[in-house]
């Protein structure tokens, strides 16, 4: 897996061949009505990004979306402006030979499949497998979603030569609108990905393990009905206790893929100033507003110690 490369061309092609237009809406996209059998954790050994002829150096990132109800009104923009952003990662490259995997995820309490997890790629076969997940809308009243629940399966069920070869960690960022659930019971992670643990799992021991092979990101979506309505310091604090400045607010979700990859900029070595204002001014304010607080060490980024 990731062959190819992803261009705006393809993503028009595709687009025409599909039938969508420019109001075409998520129920257009996403037209499912069950998790498809490819996706499901339940059907995954591992998923896995790995050096080719073609791409080097590969750079694994995650992109993990929030699909339960209160994302509901931001769904259409958020998965459609998903395809921009692997469009801007690759006009700006603001890392080398990237492959791309998605993950839907929603509460292992209330929700029948809360994870779905496409194959990393680096052409238009991004687009095709988002296009493929179920949008189950569900979630529950228990104060929280299972974001955890992706962290678990990328910090275990997932192989990257970036990280085993070269000593460098991989991307991982969540988008969403309510607070973390604080633990991952064992009896959820059998069920839902298969495998065998030994104990329930906290919030902090799953981010400190998939923090050794992944920079972890979690943007908050304030237009999201679990920020809006008051709750939205709450949620904020929440997450700003577990990960501090890598819990990102986003006021603006139709930014988000210049909010990612302005980070992924910051991450390899561009100093604040000079990613923003390579943005339009409305985009500037945003992004510059969503990374004010991202303090990053000089040097090499993002490198393992072993």
């Amino acid at each position: 897996m990731g062959s190819g490369y992803f261009t705006a061309t393809d993503w028009s092609s595709y687009r025409s061949s599909k039938g969508y237009t420019a109001t075409s809406t998520a129920r257009d996209y996403y037209t499912r009505s069950t998790i498809k059998k490819e996706f499901d954790p339940l059907n995954i050994k591992v998923r896995e990004s790995c050096d080719s002829k073609e791409h080097p150096d590969s750079t694994p990132i995650i992109l993990g979306l929030d699909v339960t109800g209160s994302m509901s009104s931001v769904l259409t923009t958020i998965s459609q402006k998903l395809n921009v952003l692997i469009e801007e990662i690759y006009k700006r490259k603001p890392v080398k030979d990237p492959q791309i995997m998605a993950m839907a995820f929603g509460d292992v309490y209330c929700d029948r499949k809360p994870l779905q997890v496409t194959q990393f790629e680096s052409d238009i076969r991004i687009a095709e497998q988002l296009n493929d997940i179920y949008f189950e809308r569900g979630g529950g009243g228990n104060d929280g979603e299972s974001y955890t629940l992706p962290w678990y399966f990328a910090a275990r069920k997932t192989k990257t030569d970036a990280y085993t070869k070269r000593r460098k960690k991989g991307y991982l960022f969540t988008m969403g609108d309510e607070k973390y659930l604080d633990t991952l019971p064992k009896a959820k992670i059998k069920e839902f990905v298969g495998d065998k643990v030994e104990a329930d799992l906290s919030a902090e021991e799953l981010l400190n393990e998939v923090s050794k092979q992944y920079v972890v990101y979690h943007l908050l979506i304030e237009e999201g009905s679990g920020m809006r309505y008051g709750r939205g310091d709450a949620v904020t604090d929440k997450w700003q206790e577990l990960m501090g400045q890598n819990a990102v607010r986003v006021t603006d979700c139709t930014k988000i893929p210049e909010i990612i990859v302005s980070i992924l900029e910051l991450e390899n070595g561009k100093a604040a100033a000079e990613v923003t204002r390579t943005w339009d001014k409305q985009t500037a304010l945003v992004v510059s507003d969503a990374i004010k607080n991202l303090k990053l060490a000089k040097g090499k980024r993002g490198l393992v110690e072993f």
